[in-house]
């Protein structure tokens, strides 16, 4: 979220005291005073058995496990990754609204494997689910979506054939965020 306004009686980077990192970020998000959020990192999700939920995962996903214990498994997803934890309570609380999104590969499969398993899809448009402890998951293709992964973490997840349409690659261009060449979508 952006917030164009600012001080009347200052100007970001002007005062003299600030430090040259707080002057390169007032070039580059407009304001040294705050973070620019740059992505998300994790997703953590409350579950009521770690081995249950990465069955549960295994039969829709191919994925690493980052790490695990007994009670926590960190799934990985190349420079991201999906935290794990076990609850008693993991499904006491649902929250209609609430969910996170995955980008896929092949959302395609991700339904075949879907019917396979005999998990229901939510009546919505598009892709959604909710796993057995009541998180709401949203599948989207990765190609459909402005969220890009650097080529190298693509070629390290055996992913580097993966292309953007050219209707997400307008909407990164109308950002100035569209990739220099076509080779790598």
């Amino acid at each position: 979220m952006t917030d164009s306004t600012t001080d009347a009686d200052s100007t970001p980077g002007t005062d003299s005291s600030d430090s040259s990192d707080r002057d390169d970020r007032a070039e580059s998000n407009g304001d040294p005073d705050r973070a620019c959020l740059v992505g998300i990192n994790h997703v953590a999700l409350e579950v009521g058995d770690i081995d249950d939920a990465l069955a549960f995962y295994g039969s829709l996903f191919e994925f690493d496990l980052r790490s695990r214990s007994e009670t926590k498994a960190f799934v990985d997803m190349g420079d991201q990754f999906i935290a794990m934890a076990e609850t008693d309570d993991a499904a006491d609380e649902r929250d209609d609204a609430r969910h996170f999104g995955l980008a896929v590969d092949d959302t395609e499969a991700v339904e075949r494997r879907l019917e396979s398993e005999g998990i229901d899809r939510l009546a919505v448009p598009g892709l959604e689910f909710r796993d057995p402890w009541g998180n709401r998951v949203q599948i989207v293709g990765y190609e459909e979506i402005q969220f890009t992964k650097a080529d190298h973490v693509l070629a390290g997840m055996g992913l580097d054939a993966l292309e953007k349409s050219d209707d997400a690659l307008e909407e990164l261009g109308e950002k100035g965020l569209a990739p220099e060449s076509d080779d790598r979508s």
